[in-house]
């Protein structure tokens, strides 16, 4: 199915990212909703959840852009946060149960020598406030029952901090880390380090690569009057939000194919690297996995997302993994 790449369609039938300035108060999911109720489709979901009290950069999945979530979630996220000295709670932030207080306060270069040291790759056990799953159940959700349970460490990778400003009580930062990073966490054993305790006591997203805060929509752009005005300035289109994995141009033979699901067969060029219409295939495309690849049309139409594998005869076959709906075929797949 052809289709230029202009032929985005709005509101329900849209399918792309959205960034998202999220004010601190309403959920990850309380944006989802409205964004639901904007857009007219219940096929929306997020990149990676913000707290309640968190602002920022939340990234929505809208229609087929829901199932290839995990292409843009290793990117790299930076925050702006602050942390506030002398104090532990439950949830490691400024909102939680009060564990412990100490009236010592950390010198200006004592602070930045124990960020040097939670920098590079650190193993992170995940706060009990998270929404990551345990037996199935949410983190948070047993947390609210007043219980804890052990949480094996994850790696994480925390680039840099920047220090905005150290006063006595309080420090703001900038910090840029791997996707998958607790900033509390961060904070609290920051505070560990210290020996005085830290909180985290705001926090704002500005960057979940490659996207940022700079073409995000507000709160108030998340209504059905403003919707077609809204994608226009900030949604971001599938073909273009693909752009960050290399792709396959296949032909009309080939998009049949893929169509019904079939792998497809890519022809060398001689003397070439196998790829498809005799051209060079991008540089680690071949080998990298589910979802590695995009497969388009010959008008740059993101028609699936896939793999390129070697058969047992030594050819290079595309193998889909998501089709998209508008490049699936009817009829019969022999």
């Amino acid at each position: 199915m052809s289709g230029a790449v202009a032929r985005a369609g709005t509101g329900a039938d849209w399918a792309g990212l959205l960034p998202v300035d999220k004010p601190a108060g309403p959920t990850s999911h309380d944006v989802v909703a409205r964004a639901r109720r904007a857009l007219g489709t219940r096929a929306i979901g997020h990149l990676g959840t913000l707290d309640p009290g968190a602002s920022g950069l939340l990234v929505l999945a809208v229609g087929p852009a829901t199932r290839c979530a995990s292409v843009w979630q290793r990117g790299r996220k930076t925050y702006e946060g602050t942390a506030r000295f002398g104090i532990v709670t439950d949830t490691q932030d400024v909102h939680g149960h009060v564990l412990a207080t100490s009236a010592a306060r950390p010198e200006a270069a004592a602070v930045r020598a124990a960020a040097a040291a939670l920098s590079g790759e650190l193993l992170q056990v995940p706060p009990m406030v998270s929404a990551l799953k345990q037996g199935g159940e949410r983190l948070y959700a047993i947390a609210r029952r007043g219980e804890s349970v052990l949480r094996a460490p994850r790696p994480v990778h925390v680039e840099a901090w920047e220090w905005l400003e150290i006063g006595a009580d309080a420090a703001r930062f900038r910090v840029r880390c791997s996707g998958g990073t607790y900033v509390r966490t961060l904070v609290h054993d920051l505070g560990s380090a210290l020996g005085c305790g830290a909180a985290l006591a705001d926090l704002r997203r500005l960057v979940s690569e490659p996207f940022t805060l700079e073409r995000a929509c507000g709160w108030d752009d998340l209504d059905v009057a403003r919707r077609d005005a809204t994608l226009a300035r900030c949604g971001v289109t599938l073909d273009r939000a693909l752009d960050v994995l290399p792709s396959v141009t296949l032909d009309d033979a080939g998009c049949e194919a893929l169509g019904h699901g079939r792998p497809v067969v890519l022809p060398a060029a001689p003397g070439a690297t196998p790829g498809a219409g005799g051209r060079s295939l991008p540089a680690g495309a071949s080998g990298a996995g589910e979802r590695s690849v995009v497969l388009r049309n010959s008008v740059g139409r993101a028609l699936a997302l896939g793999e390129l594998r070697a058969d047992a005869a030594g050819s290079l076959q595309a193998l889909p993994q998501v089709v998209f709906p508008w490049a699936v075929r009817q009829g019969p797949r022999a």
